[in-house]
């Protein structure tokens, strides 16, 4: 985990920051939307990049796993991020949004640190993470027809031009890439180890262009973030519960189940808010939901860590 990785939710933070003071200035304002999308491709691009998807196949040697996590993630998971939106955030159809994209898209990334911290199986987190990539992207927008198409802010073709230009160009040349680089390891490794610090570059300085340009809309509605707050922490200590009993319903190792924990409770804040920037433009409360997520998700993600530290060490006592 490199130095912004470790710094990320502070950076993120600063990023908001940075881009409310940037958008004082009349002309910083009226620009700053034109370099939001380029900047999410090219963090889109190198995040694909990352992606072992030749590792896909490993995922489906553990089955019992597989389909144990994916139900979780792809099932039980958007109903639940649906009933709490209903609960707390009813009256604030983009909030509503922002949160239901936030949890139905599983963490393809830090959660493999986490995993590893808390002594959980990093292999079988590693297998499961491009599945995990390649289902949210395939079921994130008909999440979104499901639970928010009544809202009127959903146009489904919109929608699909913004998820083909953010998520799929990206993708296809990242493939590409792969393909281009694949009897070439010694120079993939060292083109992935130079760009690993641009993803979290590239959404920094997206989300300080989206500030800039929709920043005072923040400093109008503070109170949003007390509002994410309940449902937020709701989500997190009610899914670490099922995972831990799934895991021992399904007698799965303390590792494995471990494992389970952390790939049902991180999310990927960086893909849904990047579809959000694009898809919704004219609906800044949906990424300033997006933005509140990790603020809150990664010392969360810290606590959880060690509360399975001293779980494990007391089963193994």
């Amino acid at each position: 985990m490199n130095l912004l990785e470790k710094l990320y939710t502070l950076i993120i933070f600063l990023a908001v920051i940075i881009g409310i003071g940037l958008g004082q200035a009349e002309m910083i304002r009226i620009n700053a939307e034109s370099f939001i999308v380029p900047l999410l491709i090219g963090m889109l691009y190198i995040t694909f990049l990352q992606i072992p998807f030749e590792e896909i196949k490993k995922a489906f040697k553990n089955i019992k796993f597989t389909y144990t996590s994916g139900l979780i993630n792809f099932v039980w998971t958007p109903l639940f991020a649906w009933l709490l939106s209903l609960l707390f955030l009813g009256d604030n159809a983009a909030l509503s949004i922002g949160f239901i994209m936030l949890m139905v898209t599983p963490c393809t990334d830090w959660y493999l640190i986490f995993t590893g911290i808390a002594k959980g199986n990093v292999a079988l987190s590693t297998a499961i993470l491009p599945l995990n990539l390649i289902l949210q992207v395939i079921l994130l927008p008909i999440y979104l027809l499901i639970f928010g198409g009544t809202t009127g802010i959903i146009e489904l073709s919109f929608l699909v031009e913004s998820i083909f230009v953010v998520l799929f160009i990206p993708f296809v040349l990242a493939f590409l890439t792969k393909m281009v680089l694949r009897n070439k390891e010694h120079l993939r490794e060292n083109l992935l180890e130079k760009l690993s610090i641009f993803p979290i570059l590239f959404l920094s300085f997206a989300i300080v262009a989206m500030f800039a340009s929709q920043g005072q809309l923040l400093l109008e509605n503070l109170v949003i973030m007390w509002q994410m707050t309940i449902p937020i922490l709701l989500f997190f200590i009610i899914n670490f519960i099922v995972s831990q009993k799934v895991g021992q319903w399904m007698k799965f190792p303390t590792a494995d189940t471990t494992s389970l924990s952390l790939t049902t409770l991180a999310r990927n804040s960086p893909i849904a808010l990047a579809i959000a920037m694009t898809a919704f433009p004219d609906q800044p409360l949906i990424a300033l939901a997006l933005v509140i997520g990790p603020l809150l998700e990664l010392p969360i993600l810290a606590v959880i860590t060690q509360v399975l530290l001293f779980m494990n060490k007391n089963k193994r006592m």
